[in-house]
């Protein structure tokens, strides 16, 4: 049987099953998830975590920079696995929800210079960049077509 933590970076100090748990799924999940999302993967999986386990434990995952934390303008927080341990930023699906993870660049300096300008020191900032993807893009081209060609 493989260790708690085998294979598993960044679990943090408290190595618990339902930690454990909590963590593979996210590593299974391609897409940001939601708290609820990742609770029924752990149900579907006949895993026993508790819902307030699982926001517990994401929490505790996001205070140690373990996952990517997405706050929508909806009020929801979204959660993904890190695949990188350099800051980074998103290019997120709308449609389907298919991130990908990208480097700051330009985000970085503009952060730099603006703080500087208003005389700040930096603690930590998110841009994600909002939009479809190029399979998403077809499948409505598809659609607008189709439906001009209708009328």
């Amino acid at each position: 049987m493989a260790t708690i933590n085998s294979g598993i970076p960044k679990l943090g100090v408290r190595n618990t099953r339902q930690r454990t748990a909590v963590v593979n799924v996210l590593r299974e999940l391609d897409n940001f998830s939601s708290a609820k999302t990742i609770h029924a993967a752990l149900e579907a999986r006949e895993l026993r975590v508790g819902l307030t386990t699982v926001y517990r434990t994401l929490q505790s995952l996001a205070e140690i920079e373990a996952v990517d934390v997405l706050n929508m303008s909806n009020g929801e927080t979204l959660y993904r696995h890190c695949t990188t341990e350099k800051h980074h930023h998103h290019l997120v699906c709308v449609d389907c929800g298919r991130t990908e993870e990208i480097p700051g660049g330009p985000v970085e300096t503009w952060a730099r210079q603006v703080a500087e300008e208003y005389d700040f020191d930096i603690t930590g900032h998110d841009a994600e960049i909002f939009g479809r993807c190029p399979k998403c893009l077809a499948i409505r081209r598809e659609a607008k077509e189709e439906h001009s060609n209708a009328g």
